[in-house]
């Protein structure tokens, strides 16, 4: 990302905030090689007059770093360019997840709706048939209206759990917004 800041300020500012053996010290360019003590990737930082590289898997660690040095060298708006191609397949994964049980819900919303106009039938043939005195047409009638209801729980049920998965999908999506964001 462009830093139009002085290379020295930089150096102070790992120096403050890294666990290094020694301060660092550097004048035209810097290049430095750490390693991230929680997930154990490797965390490359690099500067030449007017442009910043910072090189790590962990998108969140990324993210901490830009945002600490934004904060410490007071830049309000700091363009960059992320590139994480695990990040993005998780990430396309997940939306296709979300596309699927999309689609399942309304597949289940569509048969809850032909199955209501179902009931709706059989309650006035059972209804007509006990008028009638045509007591094993309505017992026929209330097997069927039974048996839809049973269908319509455990499509509720379904629905329920199509439900939960979606918006679990949707709170990495929205995780993943975020950390795409701190590191932007």
């Amino acid at each position: 990302f462009p830093l139009n800041e002085r290379i020295n300020r930089v150096v102070m500012w790992v120096n403050q905030n890294f666990l290094l053996d020694e301060e660092i010290s550097a004048d035209t360019e810097l290049d430095i090689r750490l390693m991230a003590l929680r997930t154990g990737t490797a965390l490359f930082i690099q500067m030449v007059p007017g442009t910043m590289t910072i090189r790590c898997e962990d998108i969140d660690l990324v993210g901490g770093i830009i945002q600490a040095l934004a904060g410490s060298l007071n830049i309000e708006n700091l363009t960059s360019t992320a590139i994480y191609p695990a990040f993005i397949a998780e990430l396309k994964d997940v939306l296709v997840k979300v596309d699927e049980y999309h689609n399942v819900r309304q597949k289940l919303t569509a048969e809850m709706a032909d199955h209501s106009n179902l009931i709706r039938s059989l309650v006035v043939r059972a209804e007509d048939a006990r008028l009638m005195n045509d007591m094993n047409s309505m017992k026929q009638s209330y097997l069927k209206l039974y048996d839809l209801n049973r269908d319509l729980i455990n499509g509720y049920n379904i629905r329920c759990n199509n439900h939960t998965e979606l918006l679990s999908c949707l709170k990495i999506v929205n995780q993943a917004i975020q950390k795409a964001g701190d590191c932007a």
